[in-house]
């Protein structure tokens, strides 16, 4: 048993891994017990045991292995680091736990397992578990199917992926061992209770036996949905509601919430393994489905069925395959083999999913005509294909093809395109079924209704009411206008029968699915499929906005929305439905017409109408005129006065005053009445002709314009143009193109036909007359505006000359923004206003594109052509090419149908000959404009390709193949891209090339997007490979792509993704994970409303919120083409911000020519706006490593409204020489246009880093030069660099250090050192720092230089995060391989090293030993140079030692310079801070200039700055020095900066003053010494002038935060609290005896300054601190100082108004309005002095409103006399003093009668009058009378008033001291007889108090303290009785008392005895002092050596620790020293002894 004791000894963790298995048992039991007793999770322990959990579980000994895994379960449950231990522990337990044959050893195996699952690691423990799986042992391979099924029954599918376990179920139940079978079955029961049948078809291959088995099974489970019973750690409140559900006896409806979603979760495709079978295709299968033989055909056939018959098949290129079906479904002629065909189709689609959405453009139109077959399974055949087509791409993508079939004149074709409509509706969402694609649709569905084939009809109504269903009848109703009601009913009826695959609800978004079989496969659930496309269609912002702009119930609209369209349609596309109040007016005839006419009209008017005299008619005109002006819109008869109008002689007037008249007349009609277009189409006939002429045109065009606000622009405008070139009159054609110019701008361009004006402006254009082919020109000019780029392609094949001129029209549109429209708002639409205006602006870009006549090249593309381009020759492939191209030339716009061609252009995108793949690509990029939008079903198959050409080795190739992704992406949009696995595979793919050039591309157009589809985390885990690419440039963009992946993946599932990594990998990338986090872009705001696409007008202003200014930015305004599908907001450029402004954005000509102007334009708030659109990343974040284009134009974009246009030319010009011309431009206009520079900064500097990356040195040289002129500027404007400006700039800067060339890497430091002047240079430092990590090692070398230098100018504290990770991070260049670098980073520890000594070792942690011999080395060489301090401080400080004292020269050691450039750093921070807050003023602008901080002195100079200093007095001070040891200060270093004179103080002081306030104690604390140490220095205390009231605000918000906060903070250390109230107290008591100073302080101030100190004094928690009764002994003091000091009006006016607030809140104590009443009385006493300083007027203002708050019946009612008393007293005090004078004092107040102060002074003055008698003789008495009562004052009495003190609680230690005092005075007093009377216990205390005293006095126990002010302050606030006032005023040890306070004391001493006081103005100087007693000074020479005295002796007693009921000379009041120059010692005598006697004279 000897060893037994031996293992016994060991800790618990030692036994565990002992030899002896009983010594691990024992450890084990111990280890559990040590386990369970831990709380906190978090605990040190735990670590302890991470290594040996998996020793527990696979222990050798069974016994032992037991008690092992109960441990360690206990260990996982309870310990926060188990986790780490996943893996291997689970490893164990499946390996040597599972095969255990105790049951114990496996339950508990099983245990731990899921206990790790419920940690969050279930992913680890399912993958050892499958593994598990394939282990030999078959009692693992049991217990592993049961840990997973238990795991599964617990935790539910949520959280165990099920995908794995289908995948090994059929292998188990293939398994020869019996257990392993029925283990298999119970999982997959309980596998199907959380799935059901989508587990059927993984299953379906299983034995057929077995799978019976199966099925009865899975009858009998319950068919309730499961529910998940154990919950992980974050599911807490999940797991709360579970059990609150229990406790209510099982279901509330809650839990189904949960579950609900995790039911239809998994998709029995998802499940599936894919299959491949394109090489399982028969060898032979091209040629016998080509073969004569029906029979031969249908074998292929049949081979195919058989293939696709796998649920889910392995994604490949399935072109020929599909191509093959299609031509069997299309040309064959054998019904059987079509039906078969269509079968494959179908299999296909149901197994590819998303991935057969690039073929089903092809087969759609194939098989929806092949619909004209009768027999039904062929029919049903093509149905069911077709609909699993549908579900493999979106309606949109095949709406083109499906349009076209619906005119065939087969009726069969029709019925079954209506029927798949309304099946594939039945899939949509409203917001998947946009207005854009309904329109067309039921234009179309809206002919078959109308069909003679009852059949069709059936099939139009079912389908427009699916539609009607879907969308909702308001997205429906504007298209059914015209439809009579019995077929509008049956269109309801069907809607109402109809049932959505989605479920239906308002918002339209998918609902839980069905999960109805809709081609009765089991396994075309349509789940995700459909699902796919909601959300596909969701992603692009038009449907979304529509979605959004059918808002539920806005205000009725008025009119019927249902006849909205009426005859005319509503203008030309109908549209503008339920928004328009349209007027419908049939003809009326002539007749009619008169009757009504004269109904309104006078008789004469109408007789005169067609008089021969043009004066009669003139006069028929003006009453005509007049009433009309005076008829009401409802009673005019607008169509009969217009045709009276019209009535001969009409429009063919002769006299043109008649004529003016009359069109006049017309547009007062159309303003006034409800004029319809039959009333227009009467009048513009002859308005138009009267355009022309020159006296009526005017006229005739306001008519036009009424008109068109009548009856909407569009269709006015078709009638007018039309009308006006079916005239001959060129005139008038011009001019009507005039008068439409101007309309469109003021009406905006919604709505209008641009067809119709196309082909009238094209007769325009080809006009002989110049004035109309002018006109024309502009009025394309004002369409340009509104339709952008893509109008011109109507006119490119004009003559070149008239295409020149039209490029120059629309070159002088470029830039421009469209105006808000003006007219046709307000009228027509009301309620529904915006939303109209939305859609039609909507609409615009889209008509146009739509409007091109397309011409359909698909006979062009013969199958011989085909064979051209797949030709072996390449030259004859080349001559394919060609002819591809002229075809599309010629046809300009072309349909999508283009037949073969996309499969022969896919193949020549990888020909060997890289000419035709460039020519190939150029064709792709010319077909995308070509075919527009309509190339979106493309993408896959020729897309995806392009693609794949990104990896091509050829630079041109990658460049022409980008250029082509884009002008496709354009066209398309993104969604198509990232749809699917395509481009996952493409980034799979392991080329340098690709990689880089896609994720670029990536990195690019993501930020763009709002949404994008899931399929996109599918290139995550590639991206992840590409971040350890080997090749330097993939890991680059990877990086860069980062963020925009995680914008719209989140961080969540990109760091889930990583879990596939390996451990190495996963950490690297989850810290890029971290750090893309940081720079993570938001996503685009969603585009304003109404804003329109691309440049593509950008819209109306009014309709746009700011935030669509930024959407688009990024592509320049002027060269983007429309961009259809990405945000409207497009083209807005910045300029729409200037609109209102100056409307600087139009580049008028003169400018071009005029460079005199400004060359930067102050555009108010630009920078902000600009910063604020960053932050929101709005635009993109100038971070890159070269810069791309985007950036370019951006900043272009940017600049184009803050930079004059000729300027901004050159900067961006291709060519170098200009942009040096640029820089020595804006090097002339620097000084002269600062504010420009200023305001455009942040712009001029990212233009300045983009020349940092050109290779010419000339302009690097010029950059150069320009930074450094431009930032002494700055630093002269005192201008502080923003956050933003800096991180877009310094990076890139600091990468020009590592120059090779010598002189730039010298300027560039240059620039370095003065950025430091105008951004802080601890906020440099992490940009240099991270400059040390580049691969330059020139660059590394010279940013470690610069660390050096900075660490030298401002000491450690630039160091950023911290020092020690700072040099850590240098530390490791020491072992750089490059010389310099080593050099440069041993000297920057050297420097460090000097300035901070040893601590540096400290600081740098483990070096290498080579690395730490090196630096000790270069340490020990430094040390041999003369000066250890930094030579740059040394060199600046010898003016600065010669005018300072020897005392502040002691204690000038590192700390002091230490604190400085703490001070200077956090003060620059604060500057910035300051700044960016933005809503503070600037300090610097507050502060007048020559108090502002010099901040370049301060900065380089390190506090020594050059400026004279003031002359001194010089006193030989030496010998009153000597004698005294000065203490080292221990926390207080006078900061140098003080000493640099004012004028660069009063920001620092700002500084200082702001941490006073701080949340943090130790800041406050540092602030506070600080300040006090300026006050303590008289020649630097007026610094503090100015700043008072700031000051105490801090103060008092100090006192505030300690009282609701730190007080309440358990965790605060309280004697932390007792240091900042000493501190307050003290730098306070300093502040107010400085009387200067204390005057400054402000009413308000005050105010609050007394109501946080009385708050304070009555704070009984303070009372419960060990130095308690000091702190409020020290508030009094302070209380009784403030009084005294402060300007007496503010101090006396602050109380009175806070004793009213105090009487008046509810919540104050009474003890706190006695307080304030206390001081209050003190300051009555203080009247007799202060009454001549005091300004009266005010006062008693602040009385009469105190009283007119507080009458005297309300006083008398206050619980206590105190208020109405102390009234009475000040006011009798003020009477007594003023006397009748008082009453001249009332001139502030207003209304003298609101309060009874007037009638209460007189009452008073009244009293004294009588009383005056007596008060005469009494004055004569007084003198003496004092006296007397002086000397007579018996012992007694003051010895009883001292016993009373010394008996009461809290004066106890103040009556022992004042009783000490006595005795020492009157050695001979005798107080045996007031102790007799009492107590022993009392007699011994009195004894032993007094003992005490004295050993302190003599100075006994000094121990220096270590709180900046001594512990020893006394005095009480307002004593009770005139005796004590004395003491009262009592010295304070620790303080520093100048001599006023004495000379106060003295005054006051003096009044009493009836001596008379002269004001301090007419006061001899000190020196006579000692001559006249009378007359007590101070002079003003020698303030200065008294405060030195006084700070000796402050400093003398600072140090001296004495107890607290030490108080020196109490009663006499005198204990500080005063001097003068001569002997200081006998004036402080000889000074003491005259107090004295006076002192004794009272008694």
């Amino acid at each position: 048993m000897g060893d037994d004791s031996e293992w016994m000894k060991l800790p618990i963790d030692q036994k565990c891994e002992h030899k002896l298995w009983k010594a691990r048992l024992n450890g084990y039991e111990e280890a559990l017990k040590l386990f369970q007793k831990i709380d906190d999770e978090k605990s040190p322990e735990w670590s302890k045991y991470l290594g040996l959990i998996k020793k527990f579980v696979t222990d050798s000994n069974a016994v032992a292995q037991l008690k092992g895994l109960e441990a360690a379960l206990a260990y996982v449950e309870n310990a926060h680091v188990a986790g780490k231990t996943t893996g291997e522990v689970a490893s164990g337990v499946v390996n040597k736990v599972f095969n255990q044959p105790k049951a114990r050893a496996k339950e508990l195996g099983e245990d731990i397992c899921l206990m790790y699952i419920e940690i969050e690691k279930g992913e680890a423990v399912q993958e050892e578990l499958l593994k598990g799986l394939d282990n030999k042992n078959p009692k693992i391979i049991v217990a592993c199917i049961e840990t997973l099924r238990k795991a599964l029954s617990e935790f539910g599918s949520k959280i165990i992926s099920l995908k794995p376990i289908i995948k090994v179920l059929p292998k188990l139940f293939e398994s020869r061992e019996k257990a392993v079978r029925d283990e298999a079955k119970l999982l997959a029961v309980e596998i199907y209770r959380w799935i059901r049948d989508a587990l059927r078809p993984p299953l379906q291959n299983i034995n057929s036996v077995q799978l019976k088995e199966l099925e009865e099974e899975w009858i009998k489970v319950s068919s309730a949905a499961p529910k998940q019973t154990r919950f992980l750690r974050s599911q807490q409140e999940l797991k709360a509601k579970f059990e609150q559900q229990q406790g209510l006896g099982g279901d509330a409806d809650g839990g189904d919430d949960d579950e609900e979603e995790a039911v239809p979760q998994v998709d029995a495709y998802e499940l599936l393994e894919a299959v491949e079978i394109l090489s399982k295709l028969p060898k032979d299968f091209y040629e016998k489905i080509e073969a004569k033989k029906w029979q031969e055909r249908k074998e292929a056939l049949e081979a195919v069925e058989l293939l696709v018959k796998n649920p889910k098949l392995e994604s490949g290129d399935y072109a020929d395959l599909v191509k093959a079906l299609k031509k069997v479904v299309g040309k064959d002629t054998n019904v059987m083999l079509v039906a078969l065909a269509a079968k494959c189709l179908a299999g296909l689609a149901t197994g590819l999913r998303k991935k057969f959405g690039q073929y089903a453009g092809h087969v759609v139109p194939t098989i929806l005509e092949k619909f004209k077959e009768k027999k039904p399974q062929v029919v049903q055949a093509l149905q069911e294909a077709i609909d699993a087509i549908f579900l493999t791409t979106t309606l949109q993508n095949i709406s083109e093809d499906i349009l076209a079939v619906m005119d065939n004149k087969n009726p069969t074709i029709k019925q079954q395109t209506s029927l798949f409509i309304a099946r594939s509706f039945r899939h949509c969402t409203p917001s998947t079924l946009p207005k854009s694609l309904l329109k067309p649709f039921c234009a179309a569905l809206l002919k078959h209704i109308n069909d003679s084939a009852p059949e069709v009809r059936d099939a139009g109504f079912e389908a427009l009411g699916t539609a009607l269903k879907v969308a909702g009848e308001k997205a429906v109703n504007p298209f059914l206008a015209d439809v009579d009601k019995l077929k509008l009913d049956r269109i309801k009826e069907c809607a109402e029968k109809v049932e959505l695959v989605y479920g239906k609800k308002a918002g339209g978004a998918a609902e839980k699915k069905e999960g109805k079989p809709i081609t009765g496969k089991t396994t075309a659930l349509p789940g995700p499929a459909g699902d796919k496309e909601t959300k596909d269609t969701a992603t692009k912002p038009g449907p979304l906005k529509k979605a959004s702009a059918a808002k539920p119930g806005g205000p009725p609209k008025k009119g019927k929305p249902a006849t909205a369209a009426g005859p005319g349609g509503a203008g030309p596309k109908g549209k503008k439905g339920p928004e328009t109040k349209e007027i419908f007016e049939s003809e009326l005839s002539m007749e009619v017409c008169e009757e009504k006419a004269a109904a309104v009209l006078p008789a004469s008017c109408i007789q005169q109408l067609d008089s021969g005299n043009w004066k009669e008619r003139l006069a028929c005109m003006e009453e005509f005129q007049k009433a009309v002006e005076l008829m009401e819109r409802s009673e005019m008869p607008c169509q009969a006065l217009v045709r009276m109008l019209a009535k001969k002689p009409g429009w063919k007037e002769t006299n043109f005053q008649v004529m003016q008249m009359k069109l006049h007349i017309v547009a007062l009609i159309a303003q006034k009445g409800n004029f319809s277009k039959t009333s227009a189409q009467v009048v513009l006939d002859g308005l138009v002709d009267k355009v022309g002429d020159v006296k009526c045109g005017t006229n005739a065009k306001e008519a036009m314009t009424a008109i068109a606000e009548a009856c909407q622009l569009p269709w006015t405008a078709e009638q007018v143009v039309a009308t006006a070139f079916s005239q001959k009159n060129p005139k008038n054609q011009s001019e009507t193109l005039n008068w439409l110019s101007n309309a469109i701008k003021e009406f905006g361009f919604s709505g209008l036909n641009v067809k119709a004006f196309i082909s009238n402006v094209k007769t325009a254009l080809a006009a002989t007359n110049p004035a109309v082919r002018t006109s024309a020109i502009t009025l394309l000019g004002v369409m340009y505006l509104y339709v952008g780029p893509s109008l011109r392609m109507f006119f490119e094949d004009e003559k070149p000359a008239l295409l020149s001129q039209i490029d120059a029209e629309f070159e002088k549109m470029q830039g421009q923004t469209a105006p808000a429209p003006t007219r046709g708002i307000s009228r027509h639409s009301v309620g529904g206003g915006d939303d109209g205006e939305e859609e039609e602006q909507e609409e615009v870009g889209n008509d146009v594109v739509d409007l091109l006549p397309r011409t359909d090249i698909g006979d062009k593309i013969t199958a011989e052509l085909v064979s051209k381009i797949g030709d072996k020759n390449w030259k004859i492939r080349k001559e394919g090419l060609d002819e591809v191209t002229s075809i599309i030339n010629e046809a300009k716009f072309i349909q999508p149908n283009i037949g073969e061609l996309p499969a022969a252009l896919k193949g020549r995108l990888n020909d060997s000959n890289k000419i035709l793949v460039q020519q190939t690509l150029s064709i792709l990029q010319q077909l995308a404009t070509a075919m527009g939008p309509n190339i979106k079903q493309y993408v896959k198959n020729l897309g995806i390709p392009v693609i794949t050409v990104l990896g091509d080795s050829k630079n041109n190739v990658r460049a022409a193949a980008l250029a082509t992704v884009n002008a496709w992406a354009e066209q398309t949009g993104m969604k198509e891209w990232l749809e699917g696995e395509d481009l996952s595979e493409e980034l799979k793919k392991e080329n340098p090339f690709l990689r880089q050039e896609l994720l670029g591309w990536l990195a690019e157009k993501l930020p763009a997007l709002r949404s994008v589809p899931s399929d996109l985390l599918l290139c995550v885990p590639h991206l992840y490979s590409c971040l350890e690419d080997r090749n330097g440039d993939v890991r680059k963009k990877a990086q860069d792509a980062l963020p925009f992946f995680m914008m719209h993946l989140g961080f969540e599932k990109m760091a889930k993704a990583t879990g596939k990594l390996k451990p190495t990998s996963k950490d690297q990338v989850l810290a890029m994970l971290e750090k893309a986090k940081a720079n993570m872009p938001a996503k685009p705001a969603p585009p304003a409303k109404a804003s329109s696409r691309g440049v593509g007008g950008a819209a109306p202003a009014k309709f746009q919120p700011a935030s669509a200014f930024a959407d688009d930015l990024g592509s320049n305004t002027m060269e983007s083409k429309p961009d259809l599908k990405k945000a409207k907001a497009g083209g807005l450029s910045s300029k729409t911000k200037v609109q209102g402004k100056k409307v600087l954005s139009k580049p008028s000509l003169k400018e071009d020519d005029d460079k005199s102007g400004p060359i930067f334009i102050i555009v108010p708030n630009g920078k902000e706006q600009r910063m604020r659109e960053e932050k929101a990343l709005k635009v993109l974040k100038w971070n890159f490593t070269t810069p791309r284009d985007e950036y370019i134009e951006q900043l272009k974009t940017q600049m184009s409204t803050c930079v004059a246009k000729w300027l901004q030319d050159e900067m961006f010009h291709a060519d170098f020489q200009h942009h040096n011309k640029a820089l020595s431009v804006m090097i002339e206009h620097l000084e002269s246009e600062k504010d420009g520079v200023i305001s455009c900064l942040d712009l001029i500097l990212k233009w300045l880093t983009l020349r940092f990356f050109d290779t010419n040195t000339s302009v690097l040289m010029k950059t150069l030069e320009y930074l450094k002129l431009l930032f002494n500027l700055l630093s002269q404007e005192e201008y502080h660099l923003t956050e933003n400006e800096a991180s877009s700039f310094i990076p890139y800067l600091i990468l020009k250090v590592g120059e090779p060339k010598d002189v730039i890497r010298k300027d560039v430091r240059a620039i370095l050192n003065r950025m430091c002047l105008i951004y802080p240079a601890s906020k440099m430092f992490p940009f240099i720092m991270e400059g040390t990590k580049s691969k330059n090692s020139k660059q590394r070398a010279e940013c470690l230089e610069e660390l050096g230098c900075l660490v030298e100018s401002y000491g450690m504290n630039v160091c950023q995060p911290t020092p020690g990770k700072a040099l850590k991070e240098m530390a490791t260049h020491i072992g750089d391989r490059d010389n310099a670098v080593r050099n440069a980073a041993l000297n920057t520890i050297v420097t460090v090293y000097n300035v901070h000594g040893d601590q540096v070792f400290k600081l740098i942690g483990n070096l290498s030993e080579k690395d730490m011999s090196m630096l000790e080395e270069r340490i020990k060489r430094s040390a041999k140079r003369p000066s250890s301090a930094p030579v740059r401080q040394a060199e600046e400080k010898p003016q600065r030692t010669q005018n300072m004292s020897a005392n502040a020269s002691m204690m000038r050691k590192g700390q002091a310079e230490d604190m400085s450039s703490k001070l200077k750093i956090m003060y620059r921070t604060y500057r910035i801070q300051n700044r960016n807050m933005g809503g503070h003023p600037e300090t610097t602008h507050t502060v007048p200039r020559e108090f502002q901080l010099d901040l370049d002195e301060i900065e380089n100079d390190n506090g020594t700055v050059g400026c004279e200093m003031p002359a001194l007095v010089q006193h030989k001070l030496d010998d009153i020095f000597e004698p005294v040891l000065i203490p080292e200060p221990k926390i207080r270093a006078v900061s140098p900066h003080f000493d640099d004179m004012h004028s660069n103080t009063a920001s620092t002081i700002n500084f200082v003053i702001s941490q006073v306030a701080s949340g943090d104690i130790n800041t406050s604390i540092q602030a506070l010494t600080q300040i006090d140490e300026v006050l303590k220095q008289e020649d630097k205390a007026e610094a503090m002038s100015g700043h008072i009231d700031q000051f105490l605000i801090a103060t008092f918000m100090q006192l505030r935060l300690i009282y609701n906060t730190h007080m309440a903070d358990e965790k605060l250390d309280k004697d932390e609290i007792v240091r900042l109230y000493s501190c307050i107290i003290g730098s306070m008591i300093t502040l107010f005896q400085i009387e200067s100073l204390a005057r400054e302080a402000s009413t308000g101030v005050l105010k609050d300054l007394m109501h946080g100190l009385i708050t304070l004094m009555l704070d009984s928690r303070v009372e419960d601190l060990e130095e308690g009764e000091q702190v409020i002994r020290s508030v009094n003091l302070l209380v009784v100082k403030v009084l005294e000091k402060s300007d007496q009006t503010n101090i006396l006016s602050a109380l009175l108004v806070l004793l009213q607030d105090s009487l008046l809140a509810t919540a104050s104590s009474p003890k706190f309005s006695e307080l304030v009443m206390k001081c209050l009385w003190r300051m009555v006493r203080l009247l007799p002095e202060t009454i001549n300083s005091i300004n009266l007027d005010r006062i008693l203002l602040d009385i009469h409103n105190f009283m007119k708050v507080f009458p005297k019946e309300k006083l008398k009612q206050c619980k206590s006399e105190f208020p109405i008393r102390t009234l009475k007293t000040l006011l009798h005090s003020l009477c007594k003093l003023k006397g009748p004078k008082i009453l001249d004092h009332l001139t502030m107040i207003d209304n003298k009668n609101e309060s009874e102060l007037e009638a209460h002074l007189c009452r008073l003055m009244k009293h004294a009058m009588e009383q005056t008698g007596k008060a005469d003789k009494d004055t004569e008495k007084g003198a003496s009378r004092i006296e007397e009562k002086a000397s007579k004052a018996k012992v007694n009495d003051i010895l009883a008033e001292i016993f009373k003190k010394i008996g009461s609680k809290e004066n106890t230690k103040e009556g022992l001291a004042e009783l000490y005092e006595y005795k020492k005075k009157y050695s001979d007093a005798d107080i045996e007889p007031f102790l007799k009377n009492s107590s022993q216990f009392f007699q011994s205390y009195v004894e032993r108090g007094l003992r005490l005293i004295e050993t302190e006095r003599e100075g006994k126990g000094r121990i220096a303290t270590s709180t900046g002010i001594s512990s020893q302050m006394e005095g009480t606030c307002v004593p009770a009785s005139t005796h004590t006032v004395s003491s009262s005023i009592g010295n304070t040890n620790g303080e520093e008392v100048g001599p006023s306070v004495y000379l106060e004391r003295l005054k006051i001493l003096r009044q009493r005895c009836g001596l008379d006081n002269t004001k301090q103005e007419d006061r001899p100087p000190l020196m006579s002092l000692l001559s006249k007693p009378t007359l007590p000074t101070v002079a003003s020479s020698t303030d200065m050596l008294h405060s030195k005295l006084s700070q000796l002796r402050e400093s003398r007693e600072q140090y001296q620790h004495l107890d607290l009921d030490s108080n020196q000379t109490h009663s006499s009041g005198i204990g500080t020293t005063l001097a003068s120059p001569s002997s200081a010692a006998a004036n402080i005598d000889d000074l003491k002894k005259r107090l004295e006697r006076i002192k004794s004279s009272r008694k």
